[in-house]
């Protein structure tokens, strides 16, 4: 008997993965969140829970909200509505800050 075939992706992918765990988003969180796994050193990113703020935000807005183990908290806001998004990468917070700018079409 031989190995069993191991159907796994080499370690060397470029693209991440992106979680859903929810049923709900931020209208046009998704594809910005799509586009952010397609850049390098991207390995997890998982939307968490939506939440209702006083504050209104007219454009949706990434910011890093703090580190977590092997990766950043990002929340993500757009009108009245914000949610938490989790980013899993061994990058620093000023690279990943220049990706989802440029995830969002900001540069």
């Amino acid at each position: 008997m031989g190995k069993p075939a191991d159907n796994r992706k080499s370690a060397s992918r470029k693209d991440g993965r992106l979680v859903w765990n929810h049923s709900t988003h931020i209208p046009g969180l998704i594809p910005i969140l799509e586009r952010l796994c397609q850049q390098d050193g991207i390995q997890t990113i998982t939307p968490g829970v939506i939440g209702r703020v006083k504050g209104h935000s007219p454009k949706m807005q990434l910011r890093i909200s703090v580190p977590i183990r092997g990766g950043y908290k990002v929340i993500a806001r757009q009108g009245k509505t914000v949610q938490e998004v989790f980013i899993l990468t061994p990058l620093s917070q000023d690279t990943l800050e220049e990706m989802i700018a440029i995830a969002c079409g900001r540069v």
